[in-house]
């Protein structure tokens, strides 16, 4: 979240004439920086940046949650498109999905999983996985992906799904292999790697990596930052700069689209979530 910010933070702010500060507040699936802007004055001074499983899933998974998404977050644009990576330790010797869930049915309950964080997209993705093969691979939850790309370089857990991007130079170096990625297209940093579609699991949501506003931010202030972030994301140096990220072509859509494509990922997840029965946390 901190390159993707960065990367539209340093353009904003030419155009926008005055200073913009990333305050990164990680932590909890990302609940502590949507709650620290959910309950900001919506002044137009304070945006947020979240992934999809932030907005579409949280709300799904978690028992008690400290502001409503819907209702305490206003959808201001989208600024990117992906699936996420299903990645191994060359050790496991998974070269493929179908690797992975042989050797999960021959050794039920042996094969253990991370993701980086309960709730997450990863875990929610892996557990669609389990029910519809009828696997038994234990979840280890992490804070976030760097500590979980670490466990799978260092070999204490085998396989997992990371975000799109910060296990690529580990791939490019042999140190850990991608296995398969979700979303609807094969990421443009990895063409080599394909979709679990692709592998036979018919599964294709694309995540996405949205700005935010608190709710009752003026209507003006949330056009005229889609406008300059989507001035932004057409140009074709942020497009290059997307697709080393193992991003697709950035989306552009009006504030209104994306409040669209917000409420029926909802919809999507809440469907999913109940089709693997996933617990609240």
């Amino acid at each position: 979240m901190d390159i993707y910010a960065r990367m539209i933070g340093v353009p904003l702010q030419a155009a926008l004439k005055q200073p913009v500060v990333i305050d990164n507040k990680a932590g909890a699936n990302s609940i502590i920086g949507n709650d620290a802007v959910a309950k900001a004055a919506p002044d137009g001074y304070t945006f947020l940046l979240t992934p999809s499983s932030a907005i579409a899933i949280n709300p799904l998974v978690q028992a008690k949650m400290p502001y409503d998404t819907e209702k305490d977050l206003l959808p201001v644009a989208q600024v990117g498109a992906a699936g996420i990576l299903l990645i191994a330790n060359p050790k496991s010797g998974f070269k493929n999905l179908q690797d992975m869930i042989g050797y999960a049915k021959a050794n039920p309950g042996k094969l253990a999983y991370g993701s980086w964080g309960n709730g997450s997209s990863g875990h929610l993705a892996m557990e669609g996985i389990k029910a519809h093969y009828g696997l038994d691979m234990p979840h280890v939850p992490y804070k976030g992906t760097a500590t979980e790309v670490q466990d799978l370089l260092a070999g204490n857990i085998m396989v997992g799904f990371t975000d799109i991007a910060s296990p690529i130079p580990h791939v490019r170096a042999g140190k850990l292999v991608a296995i398969g990625a979700t979303g609807s297209a094969r990421g443009p940093a990895l063409p080599e790697v394909p979709t679990v579609k692709e592998q036979g699991y018919n599964f294709d949501a694309d995540g996405w990596y949205g700005v935010f506003a608190p709710a009752g931010t003026p209507m003006g202030i949330v056009h005229r930052m889609n406008e300059e972030i989507n001035k932004i994301l057409a140009t074709e140096d942020m497009r290059q700069k997307f697709a080393t990220q193992n991003m697709l072509k950035p989306p552009i859509k009006t504030a209104e689209e994306f409040a669209t494509t917000v409420k029926s990922d909802i919809a999507l997840w809440q469907h999913m979530a109940k089709g693997v029965k996933l617990q609240l946390y």
